[in-house]
């Protein structure tokens, strides 16, 4: 259940609308709901701003369904991260609705409008202790608005599957997303002949393989925080991301946060949090 449905929630027993063990009913798995095979999270965008999202890898496909099933139950929108095509034809034959952007690989899946009252059943439902503190935090996370630009920039375009996962996430959050990609530094002179776009975002997301070299460039550049990722792109001595990992965490520029090799998803949440 994200800030809004339980503040309509509350406000509709305030207004007498709702009687209270009705919306007992509706929050009584709203710390987590446990299926057996998941403890689905419903706490999550009270907490951190956004609901749980959905690992797909290793996750066999009824359990995606559902998780699917009991988050989009209480959330407006959830994403299912790493999804294959056989897995987001799954999610999309029970979810019409729901969008597959394939090279980011995350199924986009809108949830309820609204939570009905008495909303899910309690017999599986582990009922967690105060959250009062949460909800205060998580709410007034959730209504700052995002102040500015986050832009994605790639070195290569063997780096979109994880650009792209970057831009889907930090727009799906609601950040606006501009896109600059295939500007590395083996032509720098792409990257430089786009410097005015650069200088007007407020979060960089920068996304390198082969030496990583991208994100230093970019963070000697700008005045904004540089979030880079390193990917697994690259030959046998690139160690599957682990050279480009290093240049970016050894990078001299001031300003440059890396996340783990090929996290475009950490890298697209952070930069939402950083423009918010």
């Amino acid at each position: 259940m994200d800030v809004e449905r339980l503040r309509a929630l509350l406000e509709r027993v305030k207004a007498g609308e709702t009687d209270v063990e009705s919306a007992l009913g509706a929050l009584r798995s709203l710390p987590y709901e446990n299926l057996g095979y998941a403890m689905v999270d419903h706490h999550r965008s009270l907490r951190n701003g956004f609901p749980e999202v959905i690992y797909c890898p290793g996750k066999t496909t009824p359990h995606i369904l559902g998780i699917l099933e009991r988050l989009t139950a209480q959330s407006s929108k959830i994403l299912a991260s790493r999804a294959t095509p056989e897995v987001a034809g799954a999610i999309i034959e029970a979810h019409p609705g729901a969008v597959y952007h394939e090279l980011a690989r995350i199924v986009v899946v809108p949830g309820a409008e609204s939570v009905p009252d008495g909303a899910a059943g309690s017999e599986s439902v582990q009922v967690g202790a105060a959250v009062s503190d949460s909800v205060q935090v998580g709410a007034a996370a959730s209504r700052r608005s995002p102040r500015g630009v986050v832009l994605i920039v790639s070195a290569g375009t063997a780096d979109l599957p994880v650009a792209e996962e970057a831009a889907v996430t930090a727009g799906e959050m609601g950040s606006p997303v501009e896109r600059l990609y295939d500007v590395g530094v083996a032509g720098i002179h792409r990257l430089l002949s786009n410097r005015e776009q650069l200088f007007a975002a407020n979060v960089v997301v920068v996304v390198a393989g082969m030496e990583g070299a991208l994100a230093s460039v970019v963070g000697g550049l700008v005045s904004r925080p540089v979030v880079a990722v390193p990917t697994s792109v690259g030959y046998g001595a690139s160690f599957n991301g682990l050279a480009a990992l290093l240049t970016m965490l050894n990078s001299c520029a001031t300003g440059v946060g890396v996340v783990n090799i090929d996290n475009g998803f950490g890298a697209g949440f952070l930069a939402h949090l950083i423009n918010q």
